[in-house]
């Protein structure tokens, strides 16, 4: 693993599990997307626990997991997009807006002044920019 890699779904997946009290069977009875049916096997979830080589998983395969660990869409969303992308989602102060930053580590110095620069362009008169 890298320094850029994360386990951040995995560590939600298996956290919530287990604050749930689920088994392995018990949480792939309760993985079925409610839009299509598809359901996440338990070797999946096992794999992906165990930090073993899993695909990422699919929009269906996401919300049936949702169902299954009780918990929002979007925030298995984020947690996927970052173990799985290098993706993370940035929320700014007020929860309106968000942003995508991806692998901004791997930017040149003058790459990230300039896209400072262009942020600055569009940000509001007297807004603080820090």
């Amino acid at each position: 693993m890298t320094d850029t890699e994360t386990t951040e779904f995995a560590d939600l997946i298996r956290e919530r599990r287990a604050a749930l009290g689920l088994s392995l069977a018990q949480f792939e009875k309760r993985s079925v997307d409610p839009v299509t049916g598809a359901q996440v096997k338990s070797g999946w979830v096992h794999r992906l626990e165990n930090g073993e080589s899993v695909i990422p998983p699919r929009r269906a395969q996401l919300r049936a997991l949702a169902t299954a660990s009780e918990l929002p869409l979007g925030k298995l969303q984020d947690a996927a997009a970052a173990q799985f992308f290098g993706i993370e989602r940035v929320w700014a102060e007020t929860g309106e807006a968000s942003a995508l930053v991806r692998r901004t580590g791997e930017l040149t110095q003058d790459q990230r002044e300039q896209l400072l620069r262009l942020i600055d362009a569009f940000a509001p008169p007297g807004q603080d920019r820090t």
